[in-house]
């Protein structure tokens, strides 16, 4: 097939490829290099099956593929709060031209949506009926809100217009190729902890996260891009830690000496955060394979050759 994947320089979107390039597949990048890197596709330049447009989703393009992988969207607060405007245009424009594109061209439509749409949720863990509490007005909200009218416009093109959609829910996600710099807690902690810096736990440490492995989120998009299944569907890690826990397992695992440090909470934070993965499971028959403690090992091994720290 002839597949695009927007955001595809990006972590997942790379992974991704190298999954769809594996397979024998035609694969179109684009991507807007925003928080994407070309070092993630470098291997894949001058294969004949493989192509790299530069390009902003925000504005339209005409392409002909049989199905799009919808990545597009910096995904952690430090970038996507970065240029908040631009964050809920590409949300709302870039996913419209990609749905736009899918109508126009007949290709299956898959939309790479987030957790963030439960908000701080008070179910828990969180099932895909689970409607979410999200602040409408908040300093998360054009990513949060973002994604929620991605949603709506995808499942409004499908009843409209009869686009053939794929939605994913994505729970936080960790590995290789993951930006040093992009604020979130795994590669905060793996790159401090490297760097012989003190770990910076935001509030007690007490609030929970689930961390999914990037090739076992990988295996959930193809299987739900290729199934019968519309979604919403969770794809991640129902293994439940609190953020003090991780810091303490990467503080071992690199470097026992490193102090941790606490700070204050960042604003509507969420407190808990935990996929009810029944539907991948029942439906994909999907669920995660790889332990925290191999993806961890796997991250750090990454991140110690990219940032040229020997062990």
């Amino acid at each position: 097939m002839r597949i695009l994947v927007t955001g595809g320089a990006g972590f997942l979107g790379s992974h991704l490829i190298d999954r769809l390039m594996e397979a024998d597949h035609e694969v179109i990048c684009l991507d807007n290099f925003f928080t994407g890197r070309k070092n993630n596709i470098q291997h894949w330049m001058g294969h004949p099956k493989f192509e790299l447009i530069r390009h902003d989703i925000t504005e339209p393009i005409r392409l002909e593929v049989d199905q799009i992988y919808h990545l597009a969207c910096p995904a952690s607060p430090i970038h996507y709060q970065y240029n908040p405007v631009k964050t809920i245009k590409t949300n709302v424009l870039g996913t419209m031209h990609m749905l736009g594109l899918a109508k126009r061209v007949k290709a299956r439509f898959f939309l790479a949506s987030t957790s963030e749409v439960y908000g701080d949720p008070d179910v828990h863990p969180q099932p895909e009926e689970y409607r979410g509490n999200v602040n409408p007005i908040g300093i998360r909200s054009c990513y949060d809100e973002g994604k929620r009218v991605a949603e709506t416009l995808a499942f409004d093109y499908y009843r409209q217009n009869g686009v053939d959609i794929r939605v994913v829910r994505i729970f936080n996600t960790y590995g290789p190729r993951m930006l040093e710099n992009d604020g979130r807690v795994v590669s905060n902690f793996i790159a401090q902890a490297l760097r012989g810096k003190p770990l910076t736990v935001y509030g007690d440490g007490s609030q929970t996260r689930s961390f999914c492995y990037v090739s076992d989120l990988i295996e959930g998009f193809i299987r739900l891009m290729n199934s019968d299944q519309t979604g919403p569907i969770n794809i991640g890690n129902p293994g439940e830690y609190t953020i003090l826990e991780l810091a303490q397992k990467i503080q071992h695992e690199i470097n026992p000496d490193v102090d941790i440090v606490f700070k204050p909470l960042p604003q509507d934070d969420p407190k808990q955060r935990q996929p009810d993965i029944t539907k991948a499971k029942t439906y994909l028959g999907w669920e995660p394979t790889v332990p925290l403690q191999d993806g961890l090992k796997h991250t750090i091994d990454y991140f110690r050759e990219y940032l040229n720290i020997s062990p």
